[in-house]
């Protein structure tokens, strides 16, 4: 099995702002903590170092009104009409570097979904993509460009059939949405339910439209979901339908931010769970282009990204986090000195209750999407 991870220390380099949840400097304390475990030094494993895309390569999905804008706003500071195109103070800010921190991501992305295509690695990982929420003219959800639409057009452009499997606490709208009304794409989102969460999208009932009906899956998952619930939705729908869709890559987004401490959703996952998604993903991918994703408690997007790249290599991590990684590391987190979470569990009526609402969904997909999907 041949693998790639893309990663450049620049990531690290752009910031968003020091009230953002979002930090790039997650990447770089994931980038450390693989290298502490020696995982970029296994047989069959490449580290690949992240080159922007070029501007062509944003057209394949965004408007050269909106890119024109991005490209303008790359110094930073206040521009006029950002609100326009979704950015401006909160989620969206302008930063400097804006422009070049999402060809970067892009283009990693894009590297990712070439070595794949190309045969070069069988699976790719780019830690810093999964930028999912970004439309084709506007910025959303902390994303400017949406690199997981991007490498799917790219990948059709090569005559590929793909299927996306998003596993982030936020529903993947930006990728639906490019793919809503299209059968060359299968779009499979894990989600808390948009009841409750940005950006109140991902219901069961969106199922595509026109030649695309029955090709978008979502399963929300109702707040305070376990690993137990979320594992039992991801087996009960996901394995079926790349079984029947019969994709040739699979492109998947890995948000971490359905993890219990992370400060930004309702779910109760750990990285058990996780892993045990990873595992399945990996046994039914034929080739595999994994995206990073969410995740705002940089502790949790570090050891469990080390887990997925473990995964990835059919490696099997000790629990003691690397002694030099520890003693170099200030962030909060790490104080248990384990790369696995504690093992958490729901009971009661709480549980019994989620559990009937989750297999309602099951059951609307298996009547509804599944006799579809070909």
């Amino acid at each position: 099995m041949k693998t790639a991870f893309i990663y450049s220390d620049k990531f690290a380099g752009f910031n968003y702002g020091p009230s953002h949840p979002l930090k790039p400097y997650r990447l770089k304390l994931t980038y450390e903590l693989i290298k502490a475990y020696g995982l970029l030094s296994i047989p069959n494993a490449q580290y690949i170092e992240a080159e922007m895309a070029d501007e062509a390569d944003l057209f394949l999905f965004h408007t050269q009104e909106y890119i024109g804008f991005l490209k303008a706003s790359n110094e930073g500071g206040s521009e006029y009409g950002a609100d326009q195109f979704g950015l401006g103070p909160g989620d969206n800010p302008v930063f400097r570097g804006l422009y070049d921190w999402s060809r970067l991501v892009t283009g990693a992305s894009l590297q990712a979904a070439r070595l794949v295509d190309r045969g070069e690695a069988e699976i790719a990982f780019n830690i810093a993509g999964g930028l999912h929420h970004a439309a084709a003219s506007r910025a959303s959800g902390f994303c400017y460009i949406n690199d997981p639409v991007i490498v799917i057009k790219w990948l059709l452009n090569q005559g590929r059939k793909v299927a996306y499997i998003d596993i982030d606490v936020h529903h993947g709208d930006g990728v639906q949405e490019a793919f809503y009304d299209t059968d060359k794409v299968l779009t499979i989102s894990i989600h808390e339910t948009g009841r409750q969460l940005f950006p109140g999208t991902g219901f069961v009932d969106e199922t595509g439209k026109g030649a695309g009906k029955g090709y978008s899956v979502n399963v929300p998952m109702p707040a305070y979901a376990d690993d137990d619930l979320f594992l039992y939705a991801f087996n009960e729908v996901v394995p079926p339908l790349i079984d029947k869709y019969k994709p040739d890559i699979v492109v998947s987004q890995l948000g971490v931010d359905t993890f219990s401490t992370d400060p930004l959703a309702h779910l109760n996952c750990t990285n058990n769970g996780f892993c045990a998604v990873l595992g399945r993903i990996r046994e039914i991918a034929p080739r595999w282009v994994a995206l990073g994703g969410g995740g705002y408690d940089i502790a949790n997007v570090a050891k469990a990204w080390t887990l997925a790249w473990s995964i990835m290599n059919d490696v099997t991590l000790p629990n003691e986090l690397p002694d030099d990684f520890l003693a170099h590391c200030s962030e909060e987190g790490f104080e248990s000195g384990k790369i696995r979470d504690e093992a958490y569990s729901l009971t009661g009526l709480a549980k019994e209750r989620m559990r009937e609402e989750v297999e309602s969904s099951i059951h609307f997909i298996r009547e509804k999407v599944l006799p579809g999907v070909r």
